[in-house]
């Protein structure tokens, strides 16, 4: 794949090309997406280690997504900052939670961990983005995007079976520990090799810019559908994915291994996701793309319960959702990277928290409604929540030129 040159440098030694440069970062969000995502398939074997309820462990996850509220502050700080700045200020929060964790498990320390490891990466991700924004074309922003949001797919691929054989091992502390110690070389990584930004370190000069940032996305009305957007998918993804452990053991007693190995199959279906946003996303036009993503999310959603009888129906049930899911969410993210040109950073965090809030909804949710009502209860809901969502984009973004 070719990316486009990047701008001229801005420090007098240059910069990294476009690739290198998604290549440090993208190494250090594989990490991050592992500490995000790692809770969700192991809820059964955390709640067994810090000996609480599973209800308390998807609480747990659920609380993890207030971070995403900081990220309204992360946004405006790194289009006035800069964008390195802001990476290595995510990655210093998830080794200070990941570190703190592996050294003493308990409840309450895995649940700052936890958090943090949320609130890194609600600060890393929008500044990466924006710089994706800031440097590639619109006519092309869906293939890069699509690039850097494979390792989202890799955290499923690589991270979580990682992380399965780290607690059948060593012990479900174990994961906590290395985590922390990728971050500290991701920050080192970042560091040497991501040099200032010195236009975006000089693009606003006061604590009013904070406000005013805030200010032109609440009036803007693509930003606030997309950001409705981010809460609709997210609420209905997380609803069934905090579920998903649990359901897998209940339903076909698979052993904790065996889940982290059941994730892969859930990677390669982002990844599949993402590359189906790098090869169609531009070509078909963003907003039609993700009315598609919806729709088709929706009616996985649908038949998911059906499927229970067989490991292999319902794995297929899991790679079919979850490729419309990615596919839709990063040509989500494409297509806000351009609605607020001058506040990217801003533009994404919002989209994030957002995306974070429904999460926080979702996994609440899911927990509770997979108590009462199984797997049928929760799918049911996450097929109404897509369905909102299309419509949400499909009159709440009409004209858009997509």
């Amino acid at each position: 794949m070719t990316f486009p040159p990047p701008k001229p440098a801005s420090t007098p030694g240059g910069r990294p090309s476009l690739a290198a440069t998604l290549i440090i970062t993208g190494c250090c969000r594989l990490v991050l997406n592992t500490a995000r995502r790692f809770a969700y398939p192991f809820a059964p074997e955390i709640s067994r280690g810090l000996e609480v309820p599973i209800t308390h462990v998807t609480a747990m996850i659920a609380v993890n997504q207030l971070s995403a509220l900081l990220g309204l502050l992360a946004g405006p700080l790194a289009d006035r900052f800069g964008f390195r700045t802001a990476m290595l200020a995510g990655l210093a929060l998830l080794s200070i939670g990941m570190l703190t964790a592996g050294i003493e498990g308990t409840y309450v320390t895995v649940l700052a961990a936890l958090f943090l490891a949320g609130l890194g990466k609600t600060v890393f991700d929008p500044a990466i983005q924006a710089y994706v924004g800031e440097h590639v074309p619109y006519r092309r922003r869906a293939l890069v995007i699509g690039f850097i949001e494979m390792s989202w797919a890799g955290s499923t691929l690589v991270g979580i079976p990682l992380v399965g054989f780290l607690i059948a091992g060593y012990g479900w502390q174990h994961p906590f520990r290395l985590m922390g110690i990728l971050g500290l070389i991701g920050m080192a990584a970042i560091f040497l090799g991501v040099p200032v930004d010195q236009r975006q370190r000089s693009a606003a000069a006061g604590p009013s810019a904070l406000f005013h940032a805030w200010r032109r996305l609440a009036r803007n009305r693509s930003a606030r559908m997309l950001v409705l957007l981010g809460f609709l998918i997210s609420m209905a993804n997380d609803g069934v994915f905090v579920v998903m452990g649990a359901w897998l053991e209940a339903q076909f007693s698979l052993s904790v291994t065996q889940i982290g190995l059941g994730t892969i199959v859930i990677g390669l279906a982002e990844l599949s996701g993402e590359l189906m946003t790098m090869a169609l996303a531009d070509r078909m036009g963003k907003k039609r793309a993700i009315l598609c993503g919806l729709f088709l999310g929706a009616m996985v959603y649908a038949v998911l319960p059906l499927l229970g009888n067989s490991l292999g129906w319902a794995l297929a049930g899991l790679f079919s959702l979850f490729l419309t899911v990615e596919f839709t969410i990063v040509t989500t993210f494409s297509l806000a990277t351009e609605v607020l040109p001058h506040h990217r950073a801003t533009m994404m965090a919002g989209l994030l928290a957002a995306a974070g809030m429904g999460r926080m909804a979702g996994a609440l949710a899911g927990g509770w409604l997979w108590v009462t009502g199984g797997l049928a209860a929760v799918a049911a809901n996450a097929a109404i929540l897509s369905a909102a969502a299309w419509i949400v984009i499909a009159l709440g973004l009409r004209g858009h030129r997509g």
